[in-house]
């Protein structure tokens, strides 16, 4: 049954121009950041032989990528998880929904994978553009597999979360506006809290995607996400049950 609902819900996904645009908006940007840190990286190549230990193009070119298309993708998520049950509620659909032979974790795993298929897509995209460098140069493998762990996890995060806040109402586009609240409230936690050893940063997205970026896997900064992605997904579960005894 989770399949059925994953591959429903991919078919919307891409029978609306809404996943196109947002893929070309993305690759026009990713394009765009590939050529600009490529160029600078041949300018100063000269510079960098001179160097003891000097940074290769993983950290000029596909390192940024990563940092940029974090950010497009905070702004866009709430476009793709604005409907996933606003407008089920929007279009009466969602009463046919929950009276189906279908529990509730079904419902919100089958379309919380649905846009996490989505966002693979994006990383898979990026990782290409990357592998693109070694026919004229190597890359560091293990930073290029770090920021994509990064990307997947911090885009499954957003994912639980936009999911979540659709939720909470019949109408797509306040979903999307608080989705990119909520996105953005927990990305500058670490702005608000000045000292750097504050445990204000334990829930910052930013300070977490930080050591991907950089090229470590902490521990902690899995738990973080897989944490996050769990329990805002355990929150749609139980709203939805909660509209299903209401029903």
């Amino acid at each position: 049954m989770i399949r059925t609902i994953i591959t429903k819900e991919l078919r919307t996904l891409f029978a609306s121009p809404l996943a196109w645009v947002i893929l070309a908006f993305l690759q026009v940007i990713l394009a765009w950041i590939f050529l600009t840190r490529m160029n600078f990286f041949l300018t100063i190549q000269g510079q960098l032989a001179h160097m003891p230990n000097p940074p290769g193009l993983t950290e000029f070119v596909v390192v940024p990528m990563f940092g940029i298309a974090s950010i497009v993708l905070m702004m866009s998520v709430p476009l793709l998880t604005m409907r996933l049950i606003a407008e089920e509620r929007r279009n009466k659909t969602m009463t046919m929904l929950l009276s189906a032979p279908v529990s509730m974790t079904q419902i919100v795993l089958g379309k919380f994978l649905a846009t996490a298929i989505f966002l693979a897509l994006v990383g898979a995209l990026i990782t290409l553009m990357a592998l693109s460098l070694l026919m004229g140069g190597k890359l560091d493998y293990g930073l290029l597999v770090a920021n994509l762990l990064g990307l997947l996890l911090l885009t499954g995060s957003f994912a639980a979360v936009g999911l979540f806040v659709s939720c909470l109402t019949t109408h797509p586009v306040v979903a999307a506006i608080g989705a990119l609240a909520a996105f953005l409230a927990l990305w500058l936690v670490n702005i608000a809290a000045s000292d750097p050893g504050s445990p204000l940063h334990l829930f910052s997205l930013l300070k977490h995607f930080e050591g991907f970026v950089n090229g470590a896997v902490a521990v902690t900064d899995l738990i973080y996400f897989v944490l996050l992605t769990a329990v805002f997904l355990v929150l749609s579960i139980r709203r939805l049950d909660a509209d299903r005894l209401r029903a």
